[in-house]
């Protein structure tokens, strides 16, 4: 290998070397401006969580002073939340069935020509697709 070899072989290399470097270096500061983001939303989340327990005892003690049963209210927001979320996954399940046999639903729905559907059941109650 001759000289004028070597010394492109070796302008390649140092070229490298420095794409290297400034690379490195970005990512150093990428990962240092992730690490001030996540100590700013840690410190954001901690006064939220303060926040929150504060208002959490103030409405503690107007349900108290109001006479209202807490257990019962939260019980009845969780089973509202369980059904919701229940209700969503069916939705779901609901949808996937029907993309997959090509958004055809024969022989469970017959329209009308209002637009009107009726089920299964015989009912010719109108129905939204928001249902």
């Amino acid at each position: 290998m001759g000289l004028g070899n070597t010394a492109r072989t070796l302008q390649k290399v140092t070229d490298m070397a420095e794409d290297v470097y400034k690379r490195l270096n970005e990512v150093r500061e990428q990962v240092k401006e992730t690490q001030r983001t996540v100590a700013d939303t840690r410190e954001r989340v901690g006064s939220l969580e303060a926040e929150v327990a504060e208002q959490r005892a103030i409405l503690e003690a107007i349900a108290e002073e109001q006479g209202v049963d807490l257990d019962a209210v939260k019980a009845k927001a969780h089973i509202e939340e369980a059904e919701r979320t229940a209700g969503d996954a069916t939705a779901t399940d609901a949808d996937a069935t029907t993309a997959g046999t090509g958004g055809s639903t024969a022989g469970t729905d017959e329209s009308d020509p209002d637009g009107a559907t009726t089920g299964s059941e015989g009912t010719d109650a109108p129905t939204t697709a928001d249902e």
